[in-house]
């Protein structure tokens, strides 16, 4: 070494860099494979853990090393360049957070044109670019979102609308959920009567439309609670005299005027005072918990929001 020029050590030092940038491009593709074939599935949570036990990564580091490693399959520009030492190790992982099959090229540019911190800085900039891009394009789907519902000549009800993908997704969701509540309702019936069951099988549209109807049928049925459902809670109260408004409670009188309903939050389940003063068990919706026996009646406070 010390026979060596300085510009000599320098030339090295590339070269040698270069041949790092190399390996581990063929790394990355041998942990791409391993990972997909789960080759670390023998106790191990991850390819990350299994890495972090096995070569001794930081589990940080490890992460990375996977995530660049699937990001570079859909990236063949980023891969050759790193395979060939055009790239860096450190550029290549800046570039894959941000880089997509359309902008790959332009990225790659950017990769050779500037140094890595050059490259990280930019990196920075393009996705908070991508979050209010992002944003806006949130914003104006929510603004776009719409229902309309009309009946036609024939008495039928049209339904047609617009919905956010997230909220298209949870209606999807629900749908199913009912269809196949629906079916499993429709084999008890069948096992129960089968000489009552028509033969005929409903169309894909026709369940859609029953899961649709039983969606609306539960919501009128057990109402539409914002609340949390292990926070809210009925609580009937038994009066000898009618009750009279202007507590400053959000409640109604029932018939009679023997009991006055409350719902909202309340920091115990639903009580029933009787006229004896004791307190028993109410109804109380699915969820709830506790002993009802350890809660006194007076804790059970309703709530002066909206029902």
């Amino acid at each position: 070494m010390e026979m060596l020029s300085l510009e000599q050590l320098g030339d090295e030092i590339a070269e040698l860099s270069t041949h790092l940038d190399a390996a581990t491009a063929h790394l990355l593709d041998l942990i791409r494979a391993f990972d997909s074939r789960a080759g670390w599935n023998t106790g191990f949570r991850s390819c990350a853990a299994w890495l972090s036990w096995r070569v001794g990564l930081d589990i940080g580091a490890a992460r990375e090393r996977v995530r660049v490693a699937h990001a570079l399959e859909t990236l063949p520009r980023l891969a050759h360049a790193l395979s060939r030492g055009e790239l860096s190790y450190a550029k290549v992982r800046a570039l894959t957070r941000v880089a997509t099959p359309e902008t790959e090229e332009r990225l790659l540019t950017v990769g050779r044109a500037g140094t890595a911190d050059h490259v990280e800085r930019i990196v920075r900039g393009w996705r908070r670019m991508d979050r209010k891009a992002e944003a806006r394009e949130d914003a104006r789907r929510h603004a776009c979102r719409a229902l309309h519902v009309y009946q036609t000549e024939d008495g039928m009800v049209t339904i047609r609308g617009r919905l956010a993908p997230e909220v298209g997704a949870v209606l999807v969701q629900a749908l199913n959920a009912a269809r196949e509540a629906l079916y499993q309702q429709g084999r008890q019936q069948t096992f129960d009567s089968p000489g009552d069951i028509s033969a005929e099988t409903p169309t894909m549209a026709q369940q859609q439309a029953d899961a649709l109807a039983l969606l609306a049928e539960s919501a009128l049925h057990h109402g539409i609670d914002p609340g949390t459902p292990g926070e809210r809670y009925q609580v009937v109260v038994h009066v000898d005299a009618p009750a009279r408004g202007g507590s400053g409670r959000s409640g109604s009188v029932c018939s009679r005027g023997r009991y006055t309903r409350f719902r909202g939050n309340v920091s115990a389940p639903g009580v029933r005072r009787e006229q004896g003063g004791d307190a028993a068990r109410a109804r109380r919706p699915r969820g709830g918990s506790g002993d009802p026996n350890s809660h006194d009646s007076t804790r059970a406070t309703p709530s002066t929001s909206s029902p």
